[in-house]
């Protein structure tokens, strides 16, 4: 009779940890930066229809990196556990404190589990208040542990490069234009040379206190975004498309540009509609 193969619960336990790390560590990172009227995500995502950063509820916002599938996963049983909750009771009672423990035990539950493997991803659960002293941030692991954030936060790709460049140009209480810019510039600095990303490249979403509507969550498209990063440096700003409003696909991204990451898969450009005789595009009648 063969002995079972044995492996202490130390050894198993550090060899999830390290599977996950490396998984979430092939990503791009994540910024989220808080501001004086919300909290600014932003990320380098070529892609125009995976999206890394979510809306979760009308004042609590979602942001993801690692394996696509999983934090789609999280994602989408968020936006279920929300509005079950402010169905069946209030929408005051949907918090961001609440679905991050959700999220927290389910994380915790799976990375615990022997049967199957540990979720490569890491989470950004945000909620906006009032005024800027009850917004809240929190960032959960891979393994269900949970940090209350402030200012800043980073995940995912070269966190630390990432973390140290926020920390030292972080502007507390600042514009949304200074938190933009500061987000762009940390996503685009390395230990050799800083880099000037594309607006085309960006994927950026704010929760906006400042708006009328209950919905706080906003997009930011490119033209806002060349708007905010006047004066950055870039040769020449991305004009913006036909298709600008929809989040169409830059015609700069003609492929993946990081196959491990599966949010950086895009799909191809596709040319607007032209008259045959002019060669032009139609021109809309006058509403």
């Amino acid at each position: 009779m063969s002995m079972p193969f044995y492996v202490s619960p130390e050894q198993l336990m550090k060899d999830r940890a390290d599977f996950a790390r490396k998984g979430i560590g092939r990503g791009r990172s994540v910024v989220a930066v808080q501001y004086a009227d919300g909290v600014l995500f932003a990320s380098e995502n070529p892609s125009q229809a995976l999206h890394k950063v979510s809306e979760i509820y009308d004042r609590i916002a979602f942001a993801a990196v690692g394996r696509y599938n999983e934090f789609e996963n999280l994602r989408i049983a968020g936006v279920r556990l929300a509005d079950m909750r402010g169905y069946a009771y209030d929408r005051r009672d949907v918090t961001g404190r609440a679905l991050a423990n959700a999220y927290a035990q389910t994380l915790g539950t799976i990375f615990s589990t022997g049967g199957e493997k540990p979720y490569e991803v890491e989470l950004f659960v945000a909620e906006i208040g009032d005024t800027a002293a009850d917004d809240q941030l929190y960032r959960l692991t891979y393994d269900g542990q949970v940090a209350d954030e402030h200012g800043y936060a980073v995940m995912g790709g070269a966190a630390d490069v990432v973390g140290g460049y926020l920390k030292e140009h972080y502007i507390e209480t600042g514009s949304l234009a200074d938190a933009l810019r500061v987000a762009v510039a940390a996503l685009g600095h390395t230990d050799a040379d800083d880099r000037v990303i594309p607006v085309a490249d960006l994927e950026v979403a704010v929760l906006d206190r400042t708006r009328s509507q209950p919905r706080k969550f906003v997009r930011l498209r490119p033209a806002r975004l060349d708007e905010l990063l006047v004066g950055r440096g870039e040769a020449t700003p991305a004009e913006p498309g036909p298709d600008d409003l929809g989040g169409g696909v830059s015609p700069s991204d003609g492929g993946p540009d990081d196959p491990s990451d599966p949010t950086d898969q895009v799909s191809g450009h596709v040319a607007p509609l032209e008259d045959p005789l002019t060669g032009e595009p139609p021109v809309a009648p006058p509403s």
